[in-house]
């Protein structure tokens, strides 16, 4: 896998948790919006330690 396609990969799970982050502030604790944050933050956060993984043993 080369270094461009880990930066996109990396660039797009930040943009996960990044958005995933603001919209914990506004979502109230109790709904189903909030889940589906939480999961999504998890999902983008996954994906950043997956890259991090595959660019440090390539």
């Amino acid at each position: 896998m080369n270094r461009s396609a880990l930066q996109a990969y990396f660039r797009l799970g930040m943009l996960i948790v990044v958005g995933s982050v603001l919209l914990l502030v506004v979502q109230q604790p109790d709904t189903a919006e909030y889940v589906v944050t939480v999961l999504s933050l998890c999902i983008g956060a996954a994906l950043i330690a997956l890259v991090a993984l595959v660019a440090r043993f390539l």
